[in-house]
């Protein structure tokens, strides 16, 4: 008989302790968060500076636990040709999972609008943390995703490589006291 308690006490802890870290992963860390101050930008072909686009209905997520975190959608009224005339592309790039309660950001659907060429991406941000770019995606009739994604650099320093010249210095780490 205690051997059925035992067993059943490690039974429901696992339970317990499963759906706690399901929690944590998929509801705990995360927050809605407003439009960026200088508002949704790609970057400009002309002079590689983020210029800001207009966006309507933005809603997005964050998450402090990690850099890669962050999905948004939005609309916009820019054209692809306008789009590919003026900013820079980001060739090769699939949409990151976002939580499914965050239901306007299907990555599944984004990832089959970008393979059928009815969206593309562009460059919103480099570097928006060290090693993290932000990607933009905007399909043929306005619709608006971001997430952000590691660039070589970040890839480097995430797998302990050596990340040489090319990269951004690392910004200083801050010590337990400040």
């Amino acid at each position: 008989m205690t051997g059925k308690l035992f067993g059943g006490s490690i039974v429901i802890t696992a339970l317990i302790a499963g759906a706690v870290l399901y929690y944590l992963q998929v509801y705990a860390f995360y927050s809605e968060v407003d439009a960026p101050a200088d508002g949704v930008t790609l970057v400009l072909l002309s002079n590689g500076e983020p210029e800001a686009i207009p966006v309507e209905n933005f809603q997005a997520i964050d998450a402090d636990s990690s850099p890669i975190r962050y999905r948004a959608c939005f609309t916009t009224p820019f054209s692809f040709g306008l789009l590919t005339d003026t900013f820079v592309m980001a060739e090769d790039m699939d949409p990151r999972n976002a939580p499914k309660w965050f239901d306007c950001f299907d990555s599944r659907a984004i990832g089959a609008e970008l393979e059928a060429g009815t969206a593309l991406t562009f460059m919103g941000q480099k570097n928006i943390h060290f090693g993290v770019d932000r990607i933009v995606a905007i399909t043929d009739d306005g619709r608006g995703y971001i997430w952000h994604e590691l660039n070589d650099c970040g890839e480097k320093a995430y797998d302990g490589t050596v990340v040489g010249e090319e990269c951004p210095s690392r910004p200083a780490q801050p010590t337990p006291t400040e």
